[in-house]
């Protein structure tokens, strides 16, 4: 046998080999094959198959990057007005922060990516004294929080009819989560010859029940600078509820303005929704009314644009 034929006996035992060997494997269950590392939500397990009719690239091999803002000079700015809105998550047009999450989306709800995002360091969050980023939370803080909660109540046995006392543990539910604070700029840019706005900050605003299950009220749970948190948003997809394969990223859904609110304050001596009279919201003004003034405020900055150009 010559050392040509040896060669080529050696090769296609090699090629049959790693024919047998792929095919072997083809019905095996592979982990890596889709790609997808554990969501932000402890009980949501990945698929550990490509689960779809296509391959898809997971999330957290694209690392997208937000669009940068164009630079805004402070001289170019003819006009500014600072606006604070409400987003409810119960509204249709934002069923996206209620979407409990899957392969694409972090396998949580919204709150949930930015929870995990704040505990592992990825994002800095700040306390609720002020809207003005001037308090750091805490990884300490941020758990008192979404922990579960140990409480102890005293019930009747049943059986011998004595009081024993019962331990129960709340846990965390992010279905709480029903609003979004958001406090945003307005600017008219001679440069640009538009009216731009820049969200600055976002706060989650949690329902808050007694023992009894009675609502007692809402707060926020800290504010995040909207600025340093776009890359997290960029590598995050919302649900789509028209379309599975055309999915925006949370950076595109909030550039966009895709989600449905409410203006709650303005920049004013008051420090809220201000009616034609100049009566506050705590004063005189009924939730109607707060929310028919607040609609008066965005046709007037809708209007500004228009105005600004006879300047």
């Amino acid at each position: 046998m010559t050392i040509l034929q040896s060669y080529k006996l050696t090769v296609a035992a090699v090629l049959v080999f790693s024919g047998s060997v792929a095919f072997a494997q083809s019905g095996a269950v592979d982990p890596k094959i889709s790609g997808s590392s554990a969501g932000v939500n402890k009980d949501w397990l990945p698929s550990r198959t490509a689960d779809g009719a296509y391959d898809r690239v997971p999330m957290k091999d694209r690392f997208r990057q937000p669009i940068p803002w164009q630079y805004i000079r402070e001289s170019d700015i003819l006009w500014k007005k600072r606006i604070w809105r409400e987003i409810d998550t119960r509204e249709k047009q934002n069923v996206g922060f209620r979407y409990s999450g899957d392969e694409h989306s972090a396998g949580g709800m919204f709150i949930e990516i930015l929870i995990d995002a704040i505990k592992k360091g990825k994002i800095v969050a700040y306390g609720t004294a002020d809207d003005r980023f001037t308090t750091i939370l805490t990884k300490e803080q941020l758990m008192e929080q979404v922990a579960g909660k140990v409480d102890t109540e005293t019930v009747i046995d049943p059986i011998d009819g004595t009081e024993v006392l019962r331990t129960r543990i709340t846990d965390f539910k992010p279905e709480t989560i029903t609003k979004f604070r958001i406090k945003e700029d307005w600017i008219f840019d001679r440069n640009q010859g538009q009216m731009v706005v820049r969200i600055v900050g976002l706060a989650p605003v949690q329902d808050k029940y007694g023992d009894d299950g009675i609502y007692r009220g809402s707060a926020a749970m800290f504010w995040l600078y909207y600025p340093d948190i776009r890359g997290l948003l960029a590598n995050h997809e919302v649900f789509n509820p028209q379309n599975d394969m055309f999915r925006r990223t949370w950076d595109e859904f909030f550039e966009t303005r895709m989600f449905a609110s409410r203006i709650t304050k303005v920049s004013n001596p008051f420090g809220s929704i201000v009616g034609a009279n100049g009566e506050s919201f705590q004063d005189h003004l009924s939730p109607m009314e707060s929310l028919y003034e607040g609609k008066r405020t965005a046709e007037e900055i809708f209007n500004k644009e228009h105005d600004m150009w006879e300047y």
